[in-house]
């Protein structure tokens, strides 16, 4: 009875992360395509300027991408815990596929940029904008073909892409640091030491481990390290078990749980959706056809598109005739292949290491254009190949 109960439980809270997850692409890809218009409308005055207003310290711009991000972040490493303690990540079984066609899926985006900037050195610390995947826009277009697509997939997608916002986190610790002040680092790893202390002790309260980490984002912020990390270190301290000696913690009693389920909605229909809608705007006036062809912009379209399918489906191919792996269940060829490319879907997560790896506005808009070229491109293509090679399947089945 127990074990029905807690697979019920597991299955409950991840078709509500599906769901979330579908909805907010919808609203992402109407919000992104809403700022587009109005970059190019009579307000794009208005639409710039606003973005370029300060409040306090920083511009309301800043304050999105550097503040409101890290909430963002703190949601996907939140995720990224559970699913590898208590969730479909939580066996090397379970992550090998996944895990695997991630890798490839970040790899090879970055060989494909690389080949189209090889004679550009200034563009080549943009190699990681096609590495990574939007989770929410991948998952909102398999919502859209409904039962064509069986949940297995969408269990594959969902693992793959927190497994891709894993790496690119580590990317961006690791590459897209600015100088660092020592004292305020110190000043974090003290505040960071305090929160494992806490999570040590079995603090339940989420205001303790909140307030420390907004003391923690503000110590990262001028330390250098970009200060969205703040959100993920807090989400590795934030509790998952408390019971010593239990299988798992149940929702009501865990920290991880209480604080996933309060920000999925504001994270899905505010944060990420605000963030589109600040970045994607990219002015067309004054632009030449030539920009198109321009090799960020060619680099950044190809990775996405080409990168992701070679990386992501080369890798499940091999895993499979080797044995190491089997496709997702009730999954075909066909399906595995639209769904490779769905992974080229880039968008959140891309825009942000393609703010971080050029401060040129005119770069960051070679950067927009071959995201928007590269993600219609993969989830057109990806889409029709689910369309053509998925069967409707019956209810029972995708239950």
């Amino acid at each position: 009875m127990s074990s029905t109960l807690k697979k019920g439980r597991i299955n409950s809270t991840l078709r509500k992360f599906l769901d979330s997850g579908s909805s907010g692409g919808i609203v992402l890809m109407v919000v992104a395509l809403l700022a587009i218009i109005i970059a190019n409308s009579p307000l794009a005055e208005a639409y710039f300027s606003v973005l370029h207003v300060y409040l306090g310290p920083l511009s309301v711009l800043h304050w999105i991408n550097d503040a409101l991000m890290a909430v963002f972040f703190l949601m996907v490493g939140l995720e990224i815990k559970r699913e590898m303690m208590d969730g479909q990540l939580n066996s090397w079984h379970r992550r090998i596929l996944p895990g695997a066609a991630a890798a490839g899926g970040m790899v090879f985006p970055a060989l494909f940029y690389l080949l189209f900037n090889k004679n550009n050195p200034d563009a080549m610390q943009g190699w990681a904008i096609p590495a990574a995947t939007d989770i929410a826009f991948a998952l909102g277009v398999l919502s859209l073909l409904g039962s064509r697509v069986p949940t297995s997939l969408k269990i594959f997608l969902a693992a793959l892409a927190i497994i891709d916002d894993l790496g690119a986190v580590i990317i961006i610790a690791l590459f897209y640091t600015a100088n660092l002040n020592l004292l305020a680092l110190a000043g974090a790893f003290f505040v960071l030491g305090n929160l494992f202390l806490f999570n040590r002790m079995k603090v339940k309260l989420l205001w303790p481990y909140l307030a420390l980490g907004a003391v923690l984002w503000l110590l990262v912020f001028i330390s250098g390290v970009h200060a969205t990390l703040a959100g993920v270190m807090l989400a590795l301290t934030t509790p998952l078990k408390l019971t010593p000696g239990t299988p798992e913690a149940t929702p009501d009693e865990s920290p991880l749980h209480r604080l996933e389920h309060g920000l999925h909605k504001p994270v899905a229909f505010f944060v990420v959706p605000v963030f589109g809608f600040a970045n994607a705007g990219v002015s067309l006036s004054g632009l030449s056809l030539g920009v198109f062809s321009e090799p960020v912009t060619m680099g950044v379209a190809a990775g996405l598109v080409l990168g992701k399918l070679v990386g992501v489906l080369g890798v499940v191919a091999l895993m499979v005739k080797l044995r190491w792996a089997q496709l997702p269940a009730q999954a075909s060829w066909g399906q595995v292949t639209g769904t490779a490319f769905l992974c080229g879907i880039g968008f959140t997560m891309s825009l942000f290491i393609g703010l971080l790896a050029f401060d040129d506005p005119a770069l960051q808009d070679h950067v927009k254009i071959g995201i928007l070229m590269g993600s219609l491109v993969s989830g057109t293509l990806g889409a029709t190949i689910l369309m053509m090679s998925g069967r409707r399947l019956p209810a029972a089945r995708t239950a």
